[in-house]
């Protein structure tokens, strides 16, 4: 926690949600595939979890990035 300012639990969390984010950029799986490719094991937790880290549903995170390039 000293060296990065959050607990393993969250560290581990901000992880899953930025490889969330890469998969949501460059790939076509579903939302629900990326959410167990990140290591989660149900849908409306990551989706939680990832509007709680980033400000935005996945869904709507791929909307923006799509439209973005």
């Amino acid at each position: 926690k000293k060296e990065t300012g959050k607990t393993p639990h969250e560290y581990l969390l901000h992880l899953k949600i930025e490889k969330a984010k890469e998969l949501l950029t460059f790939s076509s799986y579903s939302i629900t595939e990326i959410c167990f490719l990140c290591g989660f094991s149900e849908h409306s937790h990551f989706s939680k979890v990832f509007r709680k880290i980033t400000g935005t549903s996945p869904i709507a995170y791929r909307k923006a990035v799509k439209n973005s390039t």
